[in-house]
């Protein structure tokens, strides 16, 4: 326990960096090069400082919406400098900014191009080796229905962290479903098509409303903590991911609106996308599934429901961890559980 004088000379520095420097959080990215574009798709090698690492390759695969810093918070809390510091052979697939230009996009885009060519770029760029897929969120669901869909791609592991599979065990938006139903569904329908889509701005203001009794008391929090500089960098750091939110192409929204909220397909294991049935019984690969326990967007139940699903896959192990949405993959106790799962899982696969 530090004494009051120690104390109050780390608020006074930490101060004097919030103040006179921007903040007190790293927020370099961990170094990359460019490997691959093309429509809504850069793909990245992810490097140290030393040798390069040569290693079976691993994917990081973010959400729509969210910015693929998701996996690059900060410096001593990002997942992808774990990665590559631990010798592992790192890449990250970013969609950019979503334009209204995207909004006739459809979920069909994200699983037949956007994943399926980075998958295959990094299989390239690593010399043929087999692609161990990270995915956080809607990655996590986009990455299991690629597989399911495209079963030659050269794909060895799925890792989903915080990924919702039953939208009705999701206790945030049960308020809602009386009014979408009565409305026969078409409660968002006419707002999302004449945006193209939901906004960034928007899906910000959700994201924050989601833990909106942490923001009230934030400023609070900041001042209890304020000789603790690692709950000040990860404060600005998760800030600085808010800020940075993308909007959803207009037709995806309405197909993630319809078929996963409102049809719950995603809980039967199936989704049906214009007629194609896409069955999640079609991944063939062993499956790591991580869930928040203080997940209020994707609890444990919504995720914990993929076990069952999974009926071809050669293993599936489930594990929880503590965190929310976002905690649950980056925050400060991840580095010593969620980072660890992922470790042991991705070395029994390349034992």
């Amino acid at each position: 326990m530090a004494t009051p004088p120690a104390r109050l000379a780390a608020a006074a520095s930490n101060v004097v960096g919030k103040v006179l420097h921007g903040g007190v959080a790293d927020l370099r990215p961990v170094p990359r090069v460019l490997i691959d574009q093309g429509p809504n798709r850069s793909v990245y090698r992810l490097r140290t400082n030393g040798k390069p690492a040569d290693g079976p390759p691993v994917l990081l695969v973010p959400p729509l919406a969210a910015p693929a810093l998701c996996f690059d918070l900060r410096r001593g809390c990002s997942l992808a400098e774990h990665l590559v510091d631990g010798g592992r052979n790192t890449y990250l697939v970013d969609y950019g900014n979503v334009a209204f230009s995207d909004r006739r996009l459809g979920i069909e885009h994200w699983i037949e191009e956007v994943l399926p060519r980075a998958i295959r770029k990094v299989s390239e760029d690593s010399g043929g080796q087999g692609v161990h897929v990270v995915a956080w969120c809607l990655g996590g669901i986009f990455s299991l229905l690629t597989t399911a869909d495209q079963p030659e791609l050269p794909i060895e592991s799925i890792a989903t962290i915080a990924s919702p599979f039953d939208f009705t065990a999701i206790p945030l938006i049960a308020p809602f479903r009386p009014l979408v139903d009565l409305t026969g569904g078409h409660l968002l329908t006419p707002i999302y098509r004449v945006l193209g889509g939901a906004p960034s701005y928007l899906v910000s203001r959700v994201f924050r409303a989601t833990g909106i009794s942490k923001e009230i008391t934030k400023p609070l929090a900041i001042l209890k903590n304020l000789d603790d500089r690692d709950y000040l960098a990860q404060i600005e750091a998760v800030d600085h991911f808010m800020d940075n939110m993308i909007a959803y192409p207009g037709r995806t929204f309405g197909q993630i609106y319809h078929r996963f909220f409102r049809a719950n397909d995603l809980a039967e294991g199936t989704v049906d996308l214009n007629g194609r049935i896409i069955a999640l019984s079609g991944v063939k690969v062993p499956t790591l599934i991580i869930a928040g326990q203080n997940d209020t967007i994707a609890p444990r139940a919504a995720v914990e429901r993929l076990t069952g699903l999974l009926d071809n896959s050669p293993s599936v192990t489930f594990e929880t961890a503590p965190g929310g949405h976002l905690g649950v993959l980056t925050g400060r106790k991840a580095r010593g559980t969620t980072w660890r799962y992922l470790d042991r899982f991705l070395d029994e696969q390349t034992a």
